[in-house]
């Protein structure tokens, strides 16, 4: 079943990916969107929630990356695997802030 084990990769990128957002905005003391505000994922959350979700994420991208299978940096297709969950999480994310926080302007604007 390798191809479980990439799938758990995917997503323990996508997972790692998105502690960024929470943690900076946690630990800079300013509130943020998460899963747990009014509207979810639209409302924000206080920074102490976007420390504690940013934490959560973080614990399980690294169960998903490190405890599943036998990720190896030095082998293109694991790294692949992660990074492309990174990166579909990435835009996902940069999209749908984006929309709250007047981030998606054209290019060239």
């Amino acid at each position: 079943m390798l191809w479980l084990h990439y799938l758990a990769w995917f997503f323990g990128g996508a997972f790692l990916i998105n502690v960024i957002p929470h943690l900076v905005s946690g630990v800079s003391g300013r509130p943020f969107q998460s899963p747990f505000a009014n509207p979810p994922g639209k409302g924000l959350s206080s920074s102490t929630v976007n420390v504690i979700w940013g934490f959560v994420n973080l614990v399980i991208g690294y169960l998903l990356l490190v405890r599943v299978g036998d990720f190896d940096l030095h082998s293109t297709i694991d790294v692949t695997a992660f990074g492309l969950g990174a990166l579909l999480m990435a835009i996902f994310t940069a999209r749908l802030f984006g929309r709250l926080h007047g981030g998606n302007t054209p290019l060239g604007s």
